[in-house]
């Protein structure tokens, strides 16, 4: 991210590498994964905090802790701002373990080298990092340090990321440094240009204890899931580290599709943090996560990030150093993944169950199309799942996995292929949902807008959708809805049920919802001719 005075710019074949080598100690890479000590794998759920603009906000590491984080990220200064010294590192150092959160150590100066005045280089940066060495050392097991915030801009510089990158690993490795190093992305850490995507390797080969971890921001470069999941496969095709090290609900370079961040982050296991706690000023405001940093006091942006789904509240496991789960074994995967009750616009799914030395806590669903990447649709306590608001007369693929309490995942299952069933009528139609109000425990959805798309008039529309778990529809208008488990149906009353081309109807319906839930329904699909 910028400073807190400056908007983030507008912005428009790897080789396989080694395992960690055995010189590291404390947190370290092995493959993609990120390890502890012990050889637990450490998957980073948490936030930023300004602690260098807001020097006295120091409540708001445990109030980052109570939403569930695991990890902070402690936005830090050699000089651009005022510097923040020994004593103060070693403090923040101290209220992250207090408050049992890995700590990942940032250095801001660096951030937009090359197009913004005052931008230190990654060389100044390690420069600072050598002055804290005193109180860093010895504390491998906690903290991760990030060398520089978003070390270059939009504009090419001398020498580029890539060596610049690495002479700095190379440089702290020289001074002494064990720890875990986590290095941004040029392009204002968002590499839309795919510097950092293609040499990757490069810069991890120049690390002599193999011990780093590649961190992408993601804003408005990352609008739609196919950019979000062409950058994580390249990773992961490269068998390389990579966190998403900042990432917004909203920005003015663009929209992020959060919902995909997160469910990809959980689905490979990749850890994320999101942009920031609070403070934003600058026109970015709106990325505060609370306001006046009282944990009490959520944004809808801390609402999505801590609370929804794939959230840090239900996805975020405790360090095993502070006291969490050590249990590296992962269940097995299940077997017998089946497919019944295949509708126009849903499935059933159910497999036998998987066993753990600990015990099963669920399963991940995965869904993909007739080709591409699997992706996260939903999760099961049990061994069956009802996958709604699909396309009618369209092939789908399904894996299963199995996850226990400390976050280890399965193998997946055997995959299964189904196509939907086809529609009725000559030409289609479509169902798009405007949320008009929502509130704590409630929102409204209105209108439900029903557009014809074929050549003539349909007689008759029905639309489903899928509630999120725990919602309850409590009204409707302008359509007769029914209820199945999280499945909703919606069908045109008398007066509403003929539309001509590109003609349009609409209903609303009122909903229920728990407390600090800021999800609302989605996969909205409609059928003409079936009232």
């Amino acid at each position: 991210m910028r400073s807190f005075v400056a908007l983030l710019a507008l912005v428009g074949a790897m080789l396989l590498v080694p395992q960690s080598a055995a010189a590291a100690v404390g947190l370290r890479v092995s493959g993609t994964r990120v390890l502890e000590a012990n050889g637990s794998a450490f998957v980073m759920r948490g936030t930023s905090h300004a602690h260098t603009w807001y020097p006295g906000e120091t409540s708001s590491f445990a109030g980052i802790k109570s939403l569930g984080a695991n990890t902070v990220r402690v936005v830090l200064s050699g000089g651009r701002w005022t510097a923040n010294s020994a004593a103060d590192v070693a403090g923040v150092v101290s209220l992250c373990k207090q408050n049992r959160l890995i700590c990942v150590l940032e250095n801001h100066d660096t951030t937009g080298y090359g197009e913004q005045s005052g931008a230190y280089t990654l060389d100044q940066a390690v420069t600072y990092w050598i002055g804290l060495q005193s109180v860093l050392t010895g504390q491998e097991n906690h903290i991760v340090i990030n060398i520089g915030n978003e070390p270059v801009g939009n504009n090419a510089v001398t020498p580029g990321w890539t060596q610049a990158t690495s002479a700095a690993i190379t440089r702290m490795r020289s001074a002494g440094f064990q720890h875990l190093l986590m290095v941004d992305a040029p392009n204002w850490g968002q590499d839309w240009q795919g510097v950092m995507r293609g040499d990757a390797s490069t810069v991890f080969n120049a690390d002599p204890q193999k011990n780093t971890v590649f961190s992408i921001h993601m804003y408005g470069v990352y609008d739609t899931a196919a950019e979000i999941i062409a950058y994580l496969d390249a990773f992961q095709t490269a068998g390389l580290p990579l966190v998403i090290g900042e990432f917004g609900d909203m920005h003015s370079d663009g929209d992020p599709d959060e919902n995909t961040i997160m469910a990809q982050a959980q689905s490979r296991g990749v850890g994320y943090l999101g942009w920031s706690w609070s403070g934003n000023g600058g026109g970015v405001e709106y990325l505060d996560q609370v306001t006046s940093f009282n944990a009490a006091n959520l944004t809808s942006w801390g609402q999505r990030l801590f609370n929804g789904a794939n959230g840090i509240r239900a996805t975020a496991r405790e360090a095993t150093v502070y006291g969490g789960s050590s249990d590296t074994t992962p269940p097995s995967a299940p077997g017998g993944l089946a497919a019944s009750g295949v509708t126009a616009s849903g499935v059933g799914l159910s497999w036998s169950a998987s066993s753990d030395n600990v015990g099963v806590t669920g399963y991940d669903v995965l869904r993909a199309g007739a080709s591409g990447a699997f992706a996260l649709v939903g999760t099961s306590g049990s061994t069956s799942f009802s996958d709604s608001g699909l396309s009618a007369n369209t092939t789908y693929r399904y894996q299963v996995r199995a996850r226990d309490a400390a976050g280890n995942v399965s193998a997946v299952s055997n995959t299964v292929t189904v196509t939907t069933t086809g529609g009725t009528g000559g030409g289609g139609c479509t169902a798009a949902a405007t949320v008009q109000s929502q509130w704590g425990n409630g929102y409204v959805v209105q209108p439900v807008t029903v557009t014809n798309t074929g050549g003539s008039a349909m007689n008759g529309w029905t639309v489903t959708f899928t509630l999120p778990a725990g919602h309850t529809v409590t009204g409707s208008w302008n359509a007769a809805v029914s209820v199945s488990g999280q499945t909703v149906t919606a069908r045109n009353l008398s007066y509403n049920g003929t539309i001509a081309p590109n003609a349009t109807a609409g209903f609303g319906f009122q909903a229920a919802r728990p407390g600090g839930d800021t999800s609302v329904p989605s996969g909205y699909t409609c059928q003409r001719g079936t009232s």
